[in-house]
This record gives C-alpha cells, sequence and structure tokens, in this order.
C-alpha cells in the first residue's frame, strides 16, 4: 500500500535526507497527499468516474514525459479499465510535443505567437465522447494555456461534462502537473551532493 504518492514516486526512503527535508514542511506535504485521495478516492464519482479520473490522469502524466509517473497511472488505468489502456497510450503518442503553445492577439509583441501543435483525439470511438474531449482540454491546458477560454469549456459541456466535472477535471490536470513538477525537483535535490539538502 503507497502511503504518500509523491515520496513513492520520487523513491524518498524513511529517513532519508529527504524524507526529513519534507518533513520540514508538514502541512505542504499532508497538502498533496490530501488532494491525491481527493481526486482518485473521492467521496462521490458521479461527475467524474475513478475510470475517466484515471485515464485523465495516464494521458497528462504520459504527454509530461515523465517515465516512472506515466507509468504509475497507466497501471492504475490498466488494473481498472484494461480496455483504454492501448488507446490512452496511442493518444499520448498522438499528442506529445513540447510547448507551450499559443495565439496572442495582434496587439502582443512580435514573436510571441507560436501556433504549435493543435491536438484532436485520434480515438474517440474507443474512448468514448466525454473521454475524448477530456484529452482535448487536458491537452489545452498542458501545451496552450493562454487559448483556455468559454469556447474551450463549452466544448467540454456539449460532450456531456457538467460544471462540477469541468472544475474536476481542471483540478485533476493541475495538479498532475504540479506532481510531475515535483516529483522531478524532489529527485534532483536527491541527486545533489550531500549535505546540499540539509
Amino acid at each position: 500500500m503507497i502511503i504518500d504518492v509523491i515520496d513513492h514516486l520520487a523513491d524518498i526512503a524513511q529517513d532519508s535526507p529527504l524524507d526529513r527535508l519534507r518533513d520540514r514542511r508538514p502541512d505542504t506535504r499532508e497538502q498533496a497527499q490530501r488532494s491525491y485521495d481527493a481526486l482518485f478516492a473521492p467521496d462521490s464519482d458521479d461527475e467524474v468516474t475513478l475510470v475517466e479520473r484515471d485515464a485523465v490522469a495516464a494521458f497528462v502524466a504520459g504527454l509530461h514525459g515523465d517515465a516512472t509517473v506515466a507509468a504509475f497511472y497507466a497501471d492504475r488505468l490498466a488494473q481498472l479499465a484494461p480496455h483504454l489502456a492501448e488507446p490512452v497510450q496511442a493518444e499520448i503518442a498522438a499528442g506529445r510535443t513540447t510547448g507551450p503553445y499559443g495565439v496572442h492577439p495582434e496587439a502582443a509583441p512580435a514573436g510571441e505567437s507560436d501556433e504549435g501543435m493543435r491536438y484532436q483525439a485520434r480515438h474517440a470511438d474507443l474512448l468514448g465522447v466525454r473521454l475524448a474531449a477530456a484529452f482535448e482540454h487536458a491537452h489545452l491546458l498542458v501545451f496552450r494555456p493562454r487559448e483556455a477560454s468559454r469556447k474551450a469549456l463549452t466544448a467540454l459541456a456539449d460532450a456531456g461534462w457538467s460544471t462540477t466535472g469541468i472544475v474536476t477535471l481542471a483540478q485533476l490536470i493541475a495538479f498532475l502537473s504540479f506532481q510531475v513538477r515535483l516529483v522531478a525537483g524532489l529527485r534532483v535535490l536527491g541527486a545533489t551532493p550531500k549535505g546540499s539538502t540539509s
């Protein structure tokens, strides 16, 4: 059983220098785990099902390209909904890019806009309408955040997402982005010479 998912993903051993470092901010450590628990073991999954949560998490983690975090969420999805494992991996491959991208208004300084990739789900027939829309929205927030708009929210609503579901989806995407970056930072700290984390 995983007690602290960030410790697990960053391979932080109990009573190690990184463990003690994280203990200096117990509230932050606890809140990160509570956020994970609230998103992946909610009191109710009426608005966003557990399968949808794990599928979006696997997709977003895969887009970020951290092999350990991506494998963790891919494994969760494979256990809960094995029929989605391959389609989600195919979507990750189709959506993987760099960024951020986005087009500024005409008044923006020259060179600020970067068209980049515009992702559209390739296997909507296998994902279903809701998940396909969720993946497209997730890709937008990860790679084109400046283009998040009322139109993007309307696309989710048209696919069957409620207002509460859309908020949960946004929280999930934001949490995954935070988690991937935190895990990467902790790994860097763990690789620094002894004493630099004390």
